[in-house]
């Protein structure tokens, strides 16, 4: 049997202060999400002049990047690059960058999706909050 570290409420906690801090540092407007590896969501802020559209892709891309094990740009690649048919995958909601996940000892811990911005910013964003617990 195998032990794995989990993410506690104060890591969860860490991780949206720095994820808004580098929003807010940018002065950009995005909805921030964490998901245990499940991708069940943990917290989830939207900030000022965040689009409401953002507080359903965050989580989304969060979720993706959970259950994936992997930043959901990675499924955005694929399809980008021709494989289309990855669309009908099931339980994959956002397949666009801006979910990152949590990872230790190469498990899973969560994930950290970001909406609102560049997804490339986004995915700043979301690296910022997952470096705040030292990962």
């Amino acid at each position: 049997m195998k032990n794995k570290a989990v993410l506690e409420f104060a890591d969860v906690k860490l991780m949206a202060a720095a994820a808004e801090a580098e929003a807010l540092k940018n002065n950009w407007a995005v909805t921030i999400a964490i998901v245990d590896d499940g991708g069940h969501l943990l917290s989830l802020q939207r900030l000022d002049g965040a689009a409401p559209l953002s507080a359903h892709i965050a989580p989304a891309k969060a979720h993706t990047a959970a259950l994936g094990r992997r930043e959901s740009k990675v499924y955005e690649d694929m399809i980008n690059q021709g494989r289309a048919s990855f669309l009908s995958a099931p339980a994959v909601e956002a397949m666009l960058e801006g979910g990152v996940p949590v990872m230790k000892d190469g498990q899973c811990l969560g994930a950290v999706g970001v909406s609102g911005v560049k997804s490339s910013e986004d995915a700043q964003i979301a690296r910022a909050g997952i470096a705040a617990i030292g990962l």
